[in-house]
């Protein structure tokens, strides 16, 4: 009889746990192999030792919190029956499609400023089916914006996220009223940010995207996988240029301020200081004796301007507008513009191989710029 207190019975009532543990772990690294093998797409993805989140296999959640936001804009405009110069002056009515998103609870609707323009007659379509004729609060030409109101009591505004935490890369969902069809929803990816110069309109700034927008989705949502808005859908490259998949979406960040404009005023007030750029190419910086990419060459000085006024000239390089480095004549023209009247800008410059600083006070942007 094995005494099961001796070293012996504790060997025999040990061992066949052991042999139960070896043969778990055996049968737990043979799996693993087995998944390694043949089943890679099982593992959890990776990029130099990070783990890569899984994309969800829909995204109907975000749907849900953005589409009841999403109106539709139906508009009616007066147009030349004809030909023009053909001695006909019958007029006829158009009617265009278009979209808006709710922005605030209390009947607020921001579009697109070329979906209402030289309308004769608005009408909204909410998602849940009632129907309104807005009032025009306000347009905004320069940025393409424009905010109406309707008296529909409370209204389900879309939650509203940061345009200037896109990346690269990042999924974004394009609602709108392509068509006519209403609540249509394409899918893509932020393929840029701060896009511009493509003379579309004065501000660009723009969110560039291979969601599909068609006509009718000017004005709609581009919303971000929480279901947030980050974009006003705006436009499309032709596709008779030979792109596709080309889109472009104004930031909710841009779109933010003008709306709070519109309300507070009626219109947006911008800053202007009286000067016309371009950006330096690596042969002129290099001829000036500049780094490449740094700094905006002056075309012209509108006499009696601020820039005027503070000594600026054409042929003048402006490296830096208030402590930050100038790189592209976008990004001069958004920063002056967010600025008010009276405020005092410090801006680093140089001319004839010398560094120098010039102080201005921001007016007023004249309306014919």
């Amino acid at each position: 009889m094995i005494d099961e207190y001796s070293s012996g019975g504790l060997v025999a009532r040990i061992k066949p746990v052991l042999l139960f543990l070896l043969q778990s772990v055996c049968i737990g690294l043979a799996t693993a192999f087995v998944v390694v093998l043949f089943r890679p797409d099982l593992l959890p993805l990776t990029n130099n030792g990070r783990s890569i989140a899984t994309p969800p296999a829909s995204y109907a959640d975000a749907v849900d919190i953005g589409a009841p936001s999403v109106a539709n804009i139906y508009t009616r405009r007066l147009v030349q029956a004809g030909p023009e110069n053909d001695g006909n002056d019958r007029l006829r009515l158009n009617t265009s499609l278009g979209s808006a998103v709710v922005i605030d609870a209390d009947g607020y609707l921001v579009t697109n400023y070329h979906v209402i323009a030289d309308a004769a007659e608005i009408r909204v379509q909410m998602a849940d089916g009632r129907i309104a004729d807005p009032q025009v609060v306000g347009f905004d030409a320069e940025t393409d914006l424009a905010l109406l109101r309707v008296d529909l009591g409370t209204l389900p505004a879309i939650p509203l996220g940061r345009s200037s935490n896109l990346r690269i890369g990042d999924v974004v969902l394009a609602i709108g009223n392509p068509y006519g069809l209403t609540k249509t929803v394409t899918q893509g990816i932020v393929s840029a940010t701060g896009r511009g110069q493509l003379n579309l309109m004065t501000f660009e700034n723009f969110i560039q995207t291979d969601a599909a927008i068609n006509e009718g989705n000017s004005g709609g949502a581009l919303i971000n996988s929480l279901g947030e808005l980050v974009g006003i859908n705006t436009a499309v490259l032709a596709q008779d240029a030979g792109t596709e998949g080309i889109s472009f979406a104004i930031p909710v960040d841009l779109v933010r301020g003008v709306v709070e404009a519109l309300k507070r005023d009626g219109r947006v007030i911008r800053g202007y200081i009286g000067l016309d750029s371009d950006e330096l190419t690596p042969a002129e910086a290099d001829a000036l004796g500049l780094p490449p990419e740094i700094g905006i060459l002056l075309n012209a000085v509108r006499a009696g301007g601020p820039a005027d006024t503070a000594g600026l000239a054409a042929g003048d390089v402006v490296l830096a507008i208030n402590g930050e480095p100038i790189r592209t004549r976008q990004q001069a023209l958004l920063l002056v513009a967010g600025l008010e009247p009276g405020d005092k800008v410090e801006m680093d410059c140089w001319r004839g191989g010398q560094r120098f600083r010039a102080e201005l006070t921001v007016v007023e942007r004249p309306p014919e710029f």
